[in-house]
């Protein structure tokens, strides 16, 4: 978890008692430059909304812990839909994801965050300047891969994907809530690796509604293209130009 960059700072449904246990965020002037550095973040995320909605495309927040699958669902979903996205990568080093992703044929540009462990709004509004909208159902910003800090921060999506592969465990649902509430949908993903792990899609499940009553929960494998078809039923019931 970041020292300074606010992820750790509760807001909306949490309260500063929580903070109590990090005396550097309980120092009022820490707070107050956490507090605006948050507040720029959200007026640059409004800013980025508006520019996905000017061009009628849907922007959703991947977010998950590393390697539970981000980067294979979107070249799978390239497969198995019509769907036409980009996506903003975001990692600490390195172009692989974006790379990978080029070599489908999809629209995808890099962002290189040094030692930042999330997205922000200002780096997602600077990958806009590289990515051509037009003729695009939507755009994906890929997150760097941590279950904390990208829940904190809005880069200007509409929606929250998250995921959480089997491999993981379900214990991650409970361990990491703020991440869960904010998802509007969860994909349970690899569970072609359910014989092999202790993982229970029901107990995933009970977790999810209990943090999140209204949160949507899709099973799903890239080997078995079955499984795709749920997810693109979800996303193409939320793009933009069918809500009216």
């Amino acid at each position: 978890m970041c020292q300074d960059c606010g992820c750790s700072l509760p807001r909306g449904d949490h309260h500063h008692h929580q903070l109590q246990a990090n005396p550097q965020l309980n120092d009022k002037k820490t707070l107050s430059v956490i507090h605006k550095i948050l507040d720029k973040n959200d007026v640059e995320a409004a800013h980025n909304r508006a520019h996905f909605e000017a061009q009628n495309v849907t922007a959703f927040n991947l977010m998950s812990s590393p390697g539970s699958g981000k980067t294979t669902l979107l070249e799978h979903l390239h497969q198995h839909s019509d769907l036409k996205y980009a996506v903003i990568e975001g990692d600490l080093e390195t172009s692989r994801d974006a790379d990978r992703l080029k070599a489908h044929g999809i629209d995808a540009y890099q962002i290189q965050t040094g030692s930042a462990c999330h997205l922000d709004a200002f780096m997602v509004h600077g990958a806009l300047h590289h990515v051509d909208l037009k003729n695009l159902n939507i755009c994906f910003v890929e997150n760097v891969g941590n279950l904390v800090c990208p829940a904190s921060y809005d880069v200007g999506t509409h929606k929250n994907i998250v995921l959480v592969s089997v491999p993981e465990g379900d214990d991650k649902i409970e361990k990491y809530p703020v991440m869960f509430r904010r998802a509007d949908v969860v994909l349970i993903t690899k569970c072609d690796l359910l014989p092999y792990f202790d993982f229970s899609i029901e107990e995933a499940k009970a977790q999810l509604k209990k943090l999140n009553p209204n949160i949507e929960v899709i099973t799903l494998s890239t080997k078995d293209e079955a499984t795709f078809a749920p997810l693109v039923t979800w996303l193409t019931a939320n793009l933009r130009q069918q809500e009216a």
